[in-house]
């Protein structure tokens, strides 16, 4: 371990004192060949440090000390050898993938991606794509998609086919440098933009929104992803998520989306989808488990599963008698036979355990293909060692960005021009804020950059326009990510007003004639 031990102690020694020499000893400090920039203490480990763990409740505390210096001394030396392995290449499958808890503690994972992404950059197009969108038909169609199961109208699709035009049918590279942070230029049909950067990145939150809409309470526009069954369970922590259709063979399609994915990885983009830990581990080459993983999808039948496996004889006649057959019900409700004739035999209770296994397989394995596909997209543009480097949270979080956003957070990256450091407006301002749900800020933070997720910095100007006016909707410019505070009466006013604005002003409005081709 290492000691540092501060002796400040002196020795007089009769002869040397004499030749008039200095002998004090200032100090010493004792080094062993490992030492740490974190020092690992047993106190560390006592039960009331360790409430925010609750899987460790009563694992000896030495126990854990012990593990982690072990480890500690393990990723040191990790890091001393990870130099040796660059340059990397495309083709090095599974290299950091047996290594990624230990990756997490390590200082030279971060140098290893940015590496293996620079490396693999491509030349950007000297012109951006320019794409014709028409949000209008695509707001249509998402009051009622069945009117138009080829979705041909929506924002994913028009991208989508139009990006496909200006390529000949082949699809973008997206292995572009960081610095190349617009990947296409939107033209907004009745809406009037110049697209500096605004319009693109709110195309890529409307076909976020399109693919996982954030409300329950509206249809799923597109075909790619359906509900899990936790979003109807109202005891579940995870009601939000999506899964891939299982139904939906348009794999051209879920590969682009995959390319999408990694375009955001790469840049300061993000691409907004609400997918479970099962999916977010098979992307990142991850193992999944049933009990862990299945439960963020359909936490009642992982309960009923556990169940069926416990019960005795009896109770499992009571329960199921000769109802209980080799079938399931999928994520996109289809019912499906695990055995030939699986509708028409009964699960007896001697083979409830193969009648177990076989749901879980068949239920693991739904989207199997669907998440292939995307995958294989991901890897079109980000090399297989990054993946191996990364865990599944820091993937999600990479493509996606943060999905909590607090007040705190978001001051963070608000920036104040203009105003007189005692100014009211900036007061009522935050106050308005503070009383914001994150589901409220998230919106605002769409409203004014086009983005659903930090970081992006903002700007905050006073409204110039109509200065001795109360209570006017405020404005904001995306391609900037400027916001215009008017001023309003009180904090109350200023939250009402942006509430509103947020949640129903999501065009786009420039001095263009909006009806202008």
């Amino acid at each position: 371990p290492y000691l540092h031990v501060p002796l400040h102690m002196w020795h007089h020694c009769p002869f040397l004192a004499d030749q008039g020499c200095n002998v004090r000893l200032r100090g010493i400090k004792i080094k062993s060949f490992w030492e740490w920039d974190l020092i690992l203490n047993a106190d560390m480990f006592q039960p009331a440090r360790l409430v925010r763990y609750p899987l460790l409740e009563g694992v000896n505390t030495d126990v854990l000390y012990r593990r982690a210096v072990v480890i500690q001394r393990f990723v040191q030396l990790l890091d001393s050898v990870l130099c040796y392995l660059i340059p990397l290449s495309e083709d090095s499958v599974g290299t950091f993938n047996s290594m990624k808890p230990f990756l997490l503690l390590s200082k030279q994972s971060t140098a290893l991606i940015t590496h293996c992404l620079q490396s693999s950059e491509s030349t950007p197009p000297h012109t951006l794509p320019k794409l014709y969108i028409n949000r209008h038909l695509a707001r249509e169609h998402r009051a009622n998609p069945a009117l138009d199961p080829s979705c041909r109208n929506t924002v994913f699709t028009q991208l989508y086919e139009g990006l496909r035009s200006s390529k000949n049918n082949q699809p973008l590279d997206y292995r572009w440098p960081l610095s190349y942070s617009q990947w296409w230029e939107c033209e907004f049909i009745t809406e009037g933009i110049i697209d500096n950067g605004g319009g693109f990145r709110d195309s890529l939150s409307d076909v976020s929104e399109e693919l996982c809409p954030s409300s329950g309470d509206v249809a799923v526009p597109l075909p790619f992803f359906v509900r899990t069954s936790n979003q109807g369970n109202s005891g579940s922590d995870t009601r939000d998520l999506y899964v891939p259709n299982p139904s939906c063979r348009d794999f051209p399609k879920y590969e682009w989306i995959g390319q999408l994915m990694g375009a955001a990885l790469r840049s300061k983009e993000f691409l907004i989808l609400a997918l479970p830990a099962l999916v977010w581990k098979q992307l990142a080459g991850e193992e999944v488990s049933w009990s862990k993983d299945f439960a963020t999808v359909d936490s009642e039948l992982v309960k009923l599963l556990e169940v069926l496996e416990g019960v005795d004889r009896e109770a499992f006649e009571f329960m199921f008698g000769r109802e209980l057959t080799y079938t399931i019900v999928r994520s996109d409700q289809r019912v499906v036979e695990l055995i030939p004739n699986g509708s028409s035999t009964v699960v007896c209770y001697e083979d409830r355990k193969e009648f177990i296994r076989l749901v879980q397989r068949a239920r693991l394995e739904e989207s199997k293909e669907q998440i292939a596909a995307m995958r294989a997209g991901l890897l079109r543009v980000v090399p297989q060692p990054v993946l191996d480097l990364l865990t599944w949270q820091q993937l999600e979080k990479k493509v996606c960005g943060d999905p909590e956003i607090t007040v705190a957070e978001l001051r963070r990256f608000i920036t104040f021009e203009d105003f007189p450091s005692d100014d009211t407006r900036i007061q009522n301002f935050l106050e308005a804020l503070n009383n914001f749900t994150s589901e409220d800020l998230s919106r605002f933070l769409k409203f004014v950059t086009g983005r659903s997720r930090l970081p992006v910095q903002i700007t905050v100007y006073p409204e110039r326009e109509n200065l001795n006016a109360l209570d006017l909707m405020p404005q904001a410019s995306t391609c900037s990510c400027s916001f215009f505070l008017p001023n309003y009466s009180s904090a109350k006013a200023c939250e009402e007003l942006l509430r509103y604005a947020v949640y129903n002003c999501m065009s786009i409005d420039t001095d263009k004639n909006p009806w202008d081709e």
